[in-house]
């Protein structure tokens, strides 16, 4: 019997790259929505509420939005499945312990990626239960998202604040060495093509964070609310 493709190194390596491009441009797309609280109330609350409404009249109401958060369930198992899938085997392929080891090489995001990936979980999670039901916003009123925001954010509130940008910073650190490891991957492995790689990887995660903390910071400072 032939052995299913994904069960193999390469077929995981393809499935944590398919799932990793997934989020990644998702959260891409979710960081330009978030931007859209600058232009005020009543642009922000009618993008949220367009949100509900894509593929209408083909789809019923919110329709998309579950298809799209299906996709991203099953992009994230998959993830953290291949990641997991992988790092086990890289283990079992060293069996025996060293005497000795000396200090772990790399980057500070690879060492900390299980802890990241562990923080962004319970993030994702509170932020469901925050903005998407409602359930542990200070408003909850899925009518005007704008005002739940606001709300979320305001400076009585600062640990909510500290959280986001917690998460956010996680999910930068993240981004920032899977985008590097994925670009060497891909062929970057010469010295020029690691700091291109490099570079590229941690300017794509800065903007990314800047982009997101803009949103909390701005309620928190005033400008907006």
């Amino acid at each position: 019997m032939t052995a299913s493709p994904i069960r193999s190194t390469v077929g995981k390596k393809i499935l944590m790259a398919v799932t990793g491009i997934l989020l990644v441009l998702f959260l891409v797309l979710h960081m330009v929505g978030n931007l859209k609280i600058f232009f005020g109330a009543e642009s922000f609350d009618h993008y949220a509420h367009w949100l509900r409404s894509i593929g209408n009249p083909l789809l019923p109401e919110t329709w998309f939005l579950w298809i799209q958060r299906a996709v991203l369930t099953f992009a994230v198992l998959g993830h953290i499945w291949a990641a997991t899938a992988l790092a086990l085997r890289a283990r079992a392929a060293r069996p025996v312990r060293y005497a000795h080891r000396g200090k772990v090489q790399g980057s500070y995001a690879a060492r900390t990626m299980r802890w990241g990936g562990v923080i962004i979980l319970l993030f994702v999670i509170y932020h469901i239960l925050d903005l998407t039901t409602g359930h542990l916003n200070p408003v909850g009123d899925k009518a005007h998202p704008y005002g739940n925001v606001v709300a979320d954010f305001a400076p009585d509130r600062w640990y909510v604040t500290l959280f986001y940008t917690l998460a956010v910073v996680s999910v930068g650190f993240h981004l920032r060495h899977g985008l590097y490891s994925a670009l060497r991957t891909l062929g970057q492995q010469t010295k020029h093509g690691e700091r291109r790689a490099r570079a590229f990887a941690l300017g794509f995660a800065v903007v990314l964070c800047a982009g997101y903390l803009s949103v909390p910071f701005a309620v928190l400072t005033g400008l907006v609310g």
